[in-house]
């Protein structure tokens, strides 16, 4: 499969070929699966009318589905590829605001490595660095940059209110984008990858900071908790800091009021 999309990318077929997939992706029985079982997950979280935080977007996977449980979405995104793709896909939906920043620490600009493949395009070196080490996206590259406009969880919570559930998909930029938040904001998930682990463990040692809260994690894209509790902070860390698979990924839940 890399050598596939390698070629792809030689020959300037790659966003034409993902094009056409995505188009024809309703009609298969997987996608079609996949996106009931999306809607049943986030749908313990969310309820109709819910604020929701969709904080790097790209094209609108999961903003997608929590427009259709009707939420209220703020999606999150700098690409301006990914921007216009959301405009393209949702137009004038009432129910969703795109703001087209990232989120970090404070207001200001930032420099965005933008990868051959825009969902693992990302603001920190040390995370483009440790893929690369790795060989878990040998296929792609991080040859083109963007200087992107940067504000705050806080500065959209005095925007948009307090969202019952937030997603975070920023690839290594976690930590970054939790230390912009200074209250307790329901349920939040954010990924994490074991070779570069410290931006969700500097995530969850600073929700946890903001109040009670609990944890569990998913793995990959099972649409399922790995756990049937919610745990503390410490065990979450020893769950993450002991997992055998270094092949593995997946998402971090907090959520507070525990």
């Amino acid at each position: 499969m890399n050598t596939v999309i390698k070629m792809l990318h030689t020959v300037k077929l790659y966003t034409i070929a993902k094009s056409i997939a995505d188009f024809l992706s309703p009609l298969n029985p997987f996608y079609v699966r996949r996106r009931k079982a999306m809607k049943s997950f986030y749908g313990g979280f969310i309820a109709r009318g819910n604020i929701c935080y969709d904080i790097g977007a790209n094209v609108g996977n999961r903003t997608e589905v929590f427009l259709e449980l009707g939420a209220r979405v703020i999606a999150v995104e700098p690409q301006r590829a990914c921007i216009e793709a959301l405009e393209k896909k949702f137009g004038r939906n009432p129910m969703l605001t795109i703001v087209p920043k990232a989120l970090g620490e404070a207001e200001g600009e930032a420099e965005l490595m933008v990868s051959s493949a825009t969902t693992i395009s990302s603001l920190s070196k040390q995370f483009v660095d440790s893929m690369r080490a790795s060989g878990r996206f040998s296929a792609y590259r991080w040859d083109a940059k963007e200087t992107v406009a940067m504000t705050t969880f806080d500065h959209l919570i005095e925007e948009y209110g307090v969202p019952v559930f937030t997603k975070i998909d920023v690839e290594g930029f976690e930590a970054d984008v939790v230390r912009g938040l200074s209250q307790p904001v329901g349920v939040v998930s954010f990924e994490f990858v074991p070779e570069y682990l410290k931006p969700a463990l500097d995530s969850i040692g600073h929700l946890a900071r903001l109040g009670a809260v609990r944890f569990n994690y998913s793995l990959g894209e099972t649409m399922r908790l790995a756990l049937d509790r919610w745990i503390s902070a410490g065990e979450i860390i020893a769950i993450l800091e002991s997992l055998p698979d270094r092949r593995v990924f997946g998402d971090v839940y907090a959520r507070f009021g525990e």
